[in-house]
């Protein structure tokens, strides 16, 4: 009875975020146009988080660049959790706080979308490349928990899972991040 009441609780709480979802429809609706209006203009879509916030950053990028349903060509997205070598060297040299800021200054361009997932809202190295791309003229954005944290006040459009429960802001994002993708194909 122990595992299907942990069953139980967990579909209770995911029904009861996903629920509340549709109020955040609008937010989501307006960046994905703004996703698309900055690829539109040769531009490109960065992409962070540390743990799995990493892991759904590459997801996402990935969808982008390849597809998520509709053959297309292929839309600029880069994931900046993925190079080793840039990540251990930068965080050797200047610390880990610095390892996506860093990268953000060398890759970077005004109009850019520069997109943080985490699910606390406090991700030192995240906050870091977010102020880091305003300075830049990058739009920041920032897929968040546990009430938004410091970065919501970093972000130029902040959407906030009201949890603080991390698999379930981390589900949340994935299913968020899955709908922008939909619609970077769908909208014209």
């Amino acid at each position: 009875m122990h595992c299907k009441s942990i069953f139980d609780q967990a579909l209770a709480e995911h029904r009861a975020i996903l629920d509340r979802l549709p109020e955040g429809y609008p937010a989501i609706e307006r960046l994905a146009r703004l996703m698309r209006e900055c690829i539109a203009r040769g531009g490109k879509l960065l992409w962070m988080g540390n743990g799995g916030s990493a892991a759904d950053s590459q997801h996402l990028a990935s969808e982008i660049v390849g597809r998520f349903r509709r053959e297309r060509r292929g839309l600029a997205a880069i994931a900046l959790t993925t190079d080793s070598s840039v990540l251990t060297a930068v965080g050797n040299d200047f610390g880990f706080e610095r390892v996506f800021a860093r990268q953000v200054e060398a890759l970077g361009q005004p109009g850019d979308v520069l997109i943080g997932i985490s699910t606390s809202g406090n991700s030192a190295n995240v906050a870091a490349a977010l102020r880091a791309g305003r300075c830049m003229d990058l739009t920041t954005v920032g897929l968040l928990g546990a009430g938004g944290g410091q970065i919501a006040g970093l972000c130029d459009h902040a959407l906030i899972v009201p949890s603080h429960d991390t698999a379930r802001v981390q589900e949340a994002h994935i299913l968020i991040g899955h709908i922008l993708c939909e619609l970077l194909e769908t909208l014209p």
